[in-house]
C-alpha cells in the first residue's frame, strides 16, 4: 500500500526543513509549499521533494498545492497576513478533504495578548479546531533554544559575552530539531495524536547564567551574560533582517519571559513521549551551532568585534510606524498570559499555573 503524501508549508524554514528531512528519512512522499522558486526550492527538488509555489493568502494556489496530499503541516509565518493565510489553508483543507493537519502555534497564544501575532495564533487555533472530520494536532513551543538564545553565539565564541534581557527568569527551550521531530511523529501517526496539544521543552530549566556556563564549556573559555537593553537587541535583530512583524512583538515576549511564563510546566517529557527519544540538551544544540565556520577562526573573531562595536550605530526599526501602518485594533484590555483567564484555563496542567505575585508555581482551579 502506498504511503500518504504530506504537504509541508514553510519547508525552507527552520522547523519545516527538519520536518521534510524526517519525512523523507521515513520514506514518505513530500510536497513542499514555498513562497519563491529559488535556490532553496531547487535544493528541495534535488532531495526528491515536489515543490508548489504559493503565497499563503492565494486561495487558488494553496488549494492546488493541497490537491493529491492526505496530510499537512501548517507553519505560520511571521507576517501580518498570517491569520488570513490560516483561514485560506483551513478552507483548502476542508475543500480537498484532507485527512489530518499538524499546526505550529505558541505557548503564549491567547485572545487579548498585547502582541498581535500571539492574538492571531490563538484565533488561527480556533479556526483549525473547528474543521470537521480532519485529525488535528497542535504543537505549542515557547522560545526556541536556537533563537533567541543562540542567535548571538558568535559573541560567546569570540568575545566571551552572551546578551541577556530576561532578568532572573528561567526557561527550558526546545531545539528546532526536536520541534520538527514532534511534528513529524504526529504526521506519521495522526490517529495516535488526534486532538492532542503538545508543548515540547528542553530537558532542563535554565537561567541566563546557566546558559552562559554551558557556553563556557562549549568554547572552553569564560562566557558572561550581559544585561542587554531592548533597543539594542532590536537594532541587531533588524540588521539581521528579522521580520518587522516579529520585532514588533519582541518587547512583549521579553516581558512574558521576565514574568516566568516559559518556566510554567517545564521541563516535560513531551519530546520523549511523542518521538521515542529524549529531548536534546541546550549544550547539544550549542555545540552544533559552535561548529559553524562563522564561529571559528581569527577572521570571524574580528568580524564579530566590528559587528558588536557598530551595533549602537545601526538604524533602529520604526516599529511604531509599522504598527500604525497595519491599522490593527488593540484589545480593550490587553493581558499578558498570566493575566488572562482564557490562557489560564487552556494551559492548566495538573492544576498548576503561575502566581504572578509570588513568582512560583501554585495551585489554582481553571476558570
Amino acid at each position: 500500500m502506498s504511503r500518504p503524501k504530506i504537504l509541508v508549508t514553510g519547508a525552507t524554514g527552520r522547523t519545516g526543513g527538519v520536518v521534510v528531512s524526517e519525512l523523507l528519512r521515513a520514506g514518505y512522499p513530500v510536497r513542499a509549499m514555498v513562497r519563491r522558486d529559488d535556490v532553496r526550492a531547487a535544493g528541495l527538488r534535488a532531495q526528491g521533494v515536489e515543490v508548489a509555489v504559493a503565497e499563503i493568502t492565494d486561495a487558488e494556489r494553496v488549494a492546488d498545492a493541497m490537491r493529491g496530499v492526505q496530510r499537512a503541516y501548517w507553519l505560520p509565518p511571521y507576517d501580518p497576513e498570517m491569520l488570513t493565510g490560516a483561514m485560506v489553508f483551513a478552507a483548502a483543507a476542508r475543500a480537498t478533504r484532507l485527512e489530518s493537519i499538524v499546526t505550529l502555534s505558541q505557548w503564549l497564544a491567547s485572545p487579548s495578548h498585547p502582541a498581535f501575532l500571539t492574538r492571531h495564533h490563538w484565533i488561527a487555533d480556533q479556526v483549525f479546531d473547528a474543521l470537521p472530520n480532519i485529525s488535528l494536532t497542535r504543537v505549542t513551543p515557547g522560545l526556541f533554544a536556537d533563537s533567541p538564545y543562540l542567535e548571538t553565539i558568535g559573541m560567546a565564541a569570540h568575545m566571551g559575552l552572551m546578551p541577556w534581557m530576561f532578568g532572573e527568569s528561567r526557561t527550558a527551550p526546545p531545539s528546532v530539531d526536536d520541534i520538527g521531530r514532534v511534528v513529524c511523529a504526529a504526521l506519521l501517526s495522526p490517529e495516535r495524536h488526534d486532538r492532542q496539544i503538545y508543548r515540547p521543552t528542553g530537558p532542563a530549566v535554565l537561567s541566563g547564567p546557566d546558559m552562559a556556563g554551558i557556553l563556557s564549556r562549549v568554547f572552553n573559555r569564560t562566557v558572561r551574560p550581559i544585561p542587554t537593553p531592548l533597543w539594542l537587541f532590536l537594532k541587531v535583530a533588524h540588521r539581521s533582517r528579522q521580520p518587522l512583524a516579529l520585532l514588533s512583538c519582541i518587547e512583549h515576549y521579553a516581558e512574558e519571559h521576565r514574568r516566568g511564563i516559559f518556566e510554567i510546566g517545564a521541563p516535560n517529557d513531551v519530546v520523549a513521549h511523542v518521538t521515542g527519544r529524549p529531548a536534546e540538551a541546550f549544550e547539544t544544540v550549542a555545540r552544533r551551532h559552535a561548529a559553524r565556520p562563522e564561529n571559528q577562526g581569527s577572521s570571524a573573531r574580528w568580524r564579530e568585534i566590528v559587528r558588536f562595536l557598530s551595533a549602537p550605530l545601526v538604524r533602529a526599526p520604526n516599529l511604531a510606524g509599522y504598527r500604525r501602518g497595519l491599522r490593527l485594533h488593540e484589545p480593550v484590555t490587553a493581558q499578558y498570559a498570566n493575566e488572562s483567564m482564557v490562557w489560564r484555563h487552556e494551559h492548566v496542567s495538573e492544576g498548576h499555573v503561575l502566581d504572578p505575585m509570588a513568582k512560583t508555581t501554585s495551585l489554582l482551579s481553571p476558570a
